[in-house]
This record gives C-alpha cells, structure tokens and sequence, in this order.
C-alpha cells in the first residue's frame, strides 16, 4: 500500500513539478520558488487523499497559500523589525545600530524559550508559520498565540517596563483575567 501510493506520489510530482515551480518563479525569486514547490507538494503527500482527478489547480491552490502565508509572515516581521526600530529612533540616546542588536538580542535572552525559539524560526530563519510550527511541535495557532506573547514581552523588555519573567507574569494574569470575564 505504501509503495503504491509513493509512486503514485512520484509520478504526480514528475508530472506537475514543474508547473508548480514556474508558478512560483512568476511571483517570486528562484530560491523561494524551491521552497514554495517543496512546501506544496509536503501538504500533497500529507492530503494525498484530496487530491482531485486534475491536480494542476489544485496544487497551484495550495501554492497560491503557501506564497501568501509566507508573504503575511514576511510583512508581520518587517512590522514588527520596524515597530522595534521606530521605538529605538525614538529614545533619546540612541546612538547606533550595534546598541539596537545588542537590545534585542539581550531583550529576547529575557524571553520564555517557547516564545523566543518562535520568533527566531520566523525571523531569523525566515520559515513561514506552518513549518515553525512543524519544527516546534505545536498547531499554528498554538503558535500564533506564541508570537502574539512574544512581540508584547519583547516590546515591554525593550520598552523597560519589565523583564521577560514580568512581563510573561503580567500576560498570563491578563490571560487568567480574561477567562474569569468570559
């Protein structure tokens, strides 16, 4: 049963390969194009069993998701890098890039490892959230929740308000808070 359905994966990948990755070409660079193409056809061996008659449509459909859901990870980075900086500009004694990085990086010490191991799979490895959430073992919306903790710790850390045990303290009371409302 595997081997027949691993060839019949096969096929469907020699036959569509490289349609999928022309597609991704036409919207993006080479290198992410490999990636869109391995991500489409991992979610294809993963839903074999969805896959309709004529495949082209639909795996270009996964792809379109796939480069959306990298294109929203890669916008809410760039917000959240410059949210950081615009932060930075404003303090008074701002005086260079190194003492930013050094904030940062002494600011996500100071963070939950769950929390920080999120943000530096999607920021600094640049996965989307699906393969994050692969590599860390949760749903994505486990990891959507991680991330939502992780940029209101950093920004407090990086604000001064409070180290990353405060400020995880402070959110999960807001959390404990919001049940009891419910």
């Amino acid at each position: 049963m595997y081997d027949e359905r691993r060839m019949r994966f096969e096929a469907l990948f020699r036959s569509h390969a490289d349609a999928v990755r022309a597609y991704a070409l036409r919207r993006t660079d080479p290198d992410e194009a490999d990636d869109i193409v391995a991500e489409t056809f991992l979610i294809a061996w993963r839903r074999f069993d969805d896959i309709p008659v004529n495949a082209a449509p639909w795996l270009f459909g996964v792809a379109r998701r796939v480069l959306s859901n990298r294109r929203r990870t890669d916008r809410r980075v760039l917000s959240l890098s410059d949210r950081l900086a615009e932060r930075e500009r404003r303090k008074p004694s701002a005086p260079n890039d190194s003492d930013l990085r050094l904030t940062i990086e002494a600011a996500l010490e100071q963070l939950p490892e769950k929390e920080r191991e999120a943000l530096r799979l999607l920021a600094w490895e640049g996965l989307s959230t699906g393969e994050a959430a692969v590599v860390l073992g949760c749903t994505r919306a486990t990891l959507a929740v991680r991330m939502h903790r992780a940029r209101r710790h950093l920004a407090d850390i990086i604000d001064g308000h409070s180290t990353g045990t405060e400020a995880a303290e402070r959110g999960s009371q807001h959390i404990t808070a919001r049940a009891e409302e419910r």
